[in-house]
């Protein structure tokens, strides 16, 4: 494993780091690469462009190699195998050194010249300022239908208001990415992340274009994933500081139930006659549903308590903060 490189001090090296990977995108890189060059160099400050190739099995490395040896600005990380859209951005964010962290896909179907649009909002006090993709181009039951219902479900559940989730052209200040950690395929939740800790959000709107060559990676398949990473990510938001409460409720609702069943069957039991009303004869599966439901209840209590003590190991063994500093002042001194 790579190890992460060391955290430049604010105000060294570049003040922008383009993040951009790829994944068998030959026939768009040079392009692409021509274009952010024009963009980045009209802002008219320091910049570095990190390209990682997320196990590419065409010639994509070979031209992301040629150009990384011709510009000093470019950083390429090439993955030994592909793992995937967050993995590669993941690895992107931890080897950038700018103070704005910009992240795009490598298809071209993200203009760079939107870049200035989203980086303004940055000026008003934003950490994170998402990239909406107002009016879609893509195929309306494959992709914006099925879009357009994880983004609600997202909105609602991690309290975000914003319209597009999915979109990978995000601007990041560097100490938010710092507190938030990717996995799995939670890339496009990383607003619902940084909402957990505090961060100021925004949406500007972007260009969706049609993708000029090759074809999606991404299919129907993608929806249950994102919907079963939504399950991760409100557990994450909600109730990762306090696993019992999130156990304790269906604990509860199942021990309340079940004793319930069991009180009706011992007062029915009383009023038929204590000898003469056999329960496992007259109400057998109700009776072992109310124990079920009990013993049910107690693996879930017992669930709650295990995640407790899993996460003040967490906290206390690696010296982790339940809060996160935005910035401290004092009177006379800088922030």
């Amino acid at each position: 494993m790579t190890q992460k490189p060391a955290i430049a001090p604010p105000g060294a090296g570049p003040v922008y780091s383009v993040v951009v990977p790829f994944y068998e995108e030959a026939k768009s890189a040079e392009e692409l690469y021509r274009r952010i060059v024009a963009v980045m160099n009209g802002l008219g400050k320091p910049y570095e462009i990190i390209f990682v190739d997320d196990g590419s099995r065409d010639s994509t490395g070979e031209i992301l190699a040629r150009l990384a040896a011709a510009d000093r600005r470019i950083l390429l990380i090439e993955l030994r195998r592909n793992f995937g859209q967050t993995a590669a951005l993941a690895a992107g964010f931890d080897h950038a050194s700018g103070e704005i962290i910009i992240a795009m896909d490598g298809d071209l179907q993200h203009a760079p010249e939107d870049i200035p649009l989203l980086l303004a909002p940055l000026e008003q006090g934003y950490d994170l300022v998402s990239g909406w993709r107002k009016h879609r181009v893509d195929n309306l039951f494959i992709r914006r239908i099925p879009s357009a219902a994880a983004n609600w479900m997202m909105k609602k559940l991690s309290g975000v208001d914003i319209h597009d989730f999915g979109t990978t052209f995000k601007v990041y200040r560097r100490d938010l990415l710092q507190h938030i950690k990717l996995y799995g395929e939670l890339h496009r939740f990383i607003p619902a992340l940084a909402s957990a800790v505090g961060a100021k959000i925004c949406e500007v709107p972007i260009q969706n274009i049609v993708r000029p060559q090759g074809r999606s990676k991404y299919g129907l398949g993608r929806t249950v994933r994102v919907m079963m990473d939504l399950l991760t990510v409100r557990f994450l938001i909600k109730y990762f500081t306090k696993p019992l409460h999130f156990m304790g409720i269906p604990a509860i609702i199942m021990f309340v139930l079940g004793a319930g069943i069991e009180t009706f069957l011992f007062f029915e039991k009383l009023r038929h006659g204590w000898h003469e009303f056999h329960l496992m004869t007259e109400r057998g599966p109700m009776l072992m549903t109310g124990v079920f439901m009990m013993m049910l209840s107690a693996v879930f209590l017992a669930t709650g308590l295990l995640g407790e003590l899993v996460v003040r190991t967490y906290y206390e063994s690696q010296g982790k903060h339940v809060y996160y500093v935005r910035r401290i002042r004092r009177k006379d001194t800088a922030p």
